[in-house]
């Protein structure tokens, strides 16, 4: 996917005045959900997001332990100035969202194998 239709579709999912907004978001829940993620599946989902992001992706923040969906949230929102946990939950599954319309569906089932559960619905893809 490149750049400015990933931006744009975060923009429109998330309902952010700004393009800046999305791409904000956007750093902040990658560089999170790349620490969570290894081997092939974070590989395979870096080749398709834009450029920038695949690297923020591919050299994520470190995570000394797997977070749940509730806490991954909650490091959103420590993260973005001014996010109380509502607006990290919306900004985490505006960008998710679309991550997952990125990865497709194998890869995205590959993906939630990796983390803890509560992240389909993060997803937008809710399982069972």
């Amino acid at each position: 996917m490149r750049w400015q239709p990933f931006l744009e579709a975060v923009q429109e999912r998330g309902d952010y005045p700004s393009v800046p907004e999305a791409e904000r978001a956007s750093r902040v829940v990658l560089a999170l959900l790349g620490a969570h993620l290894v081997g092939e599946e974070r590989n395979e989902l870096a080749a398709r997001l834009p450029e920038t992001f695949a690297l923020i992706l591919l050299n994520p923040l470190q995570a000394a332990e797997p977070l749940s969906s509730e806490r991954f949230v909650r490091a959103v929102s420590a993260w973005i100035e001014g996010a109380t946990e509502q607006t990290a939950a919306w900004d985490t599954s505006a960008v998710l969202s679309v991550v997952a319309d990125a990865s497709g569906e194998e890869l995205l089932q590959r993906l939630l194998l990796q983390l803890p559960p509560g992240y389909d619905l993060l997803f937008g893809h809710p399982s069972g």
